[in-house]
């Protein structure tokens, strides 16, 4: 299995006490989730994140419905979070989110994704391409996160109204 990464850094406005909670929150990523992809959480209100909680979402890639479950591997709150997926379109997807506190109440949030593509070893083929997407995802979250941050911290976002009834 061939294994690729991707890691991003963000300085963020406020102490890892005070931005650890945003990124907690499973519904917080819904709203730093760009458009084209229709990502919605689908596990029921509210979600407890600790170590082995399991979150279903649903989403649209390049048009086609996918369901993927990931499960938080490590929580330790609020320096690092790790995420897995249990069912979804890699063979491997861990990513750890790491939080450093930085002079000036400001924090260092970093992302570090391991993955692998299905149906190696054709699938990697499709490498520029999920690359391509993978940035296009992790540009979107480093440009509305500062706003989206902010509306966290004066109240937490709720889930979004669906049609499947939450």
């Amino acid at each position: 299995m061939r294994i690729h990464a991707l890691s991003r850094s963000h300085e963020l406005e406020g102490t890892p006490d005070e931005v650890f909670p945003f990124f907690a929150d499973a519904f917080a990523l819904e709203s730093i989730t760009p458009d084209f992809l229709g990502f919605e959480v689908i596990t029921p209100a509210p979600i407890e994140s600790v170590t082995g909680t399991v979150i279903q979402y649903a989403m649209r890639l390049h048009g086609l419905p996918v369901h993927w479950t990931s499960v938080i591997q490590r929580w330790d709150p609020p320096h690092v979070f790790a995420d897995v997926q249990l069912r979804g379109p890699y063979r491997l997807w861990h990513h750890t989110h790491r939080f450093e506190a930085l002079p000036g109440g400001r924090t260092l949030m970093r992302d570090d994704v391991r993955y692998a593509l299905p149906l190696q070893p054709v699938g990697e083929l499709a490498l520029p391409f999920v690359r391509r997407d993978l940035d296009r995802i992790f540009d979107y979250r480093r440009d509305v996160l500062p706003e989206r941050l902010a509306a966290f911290r004066a109240g937490p976002p709720q889930p979004r109204a669906t049609s499947r009834g939450r």
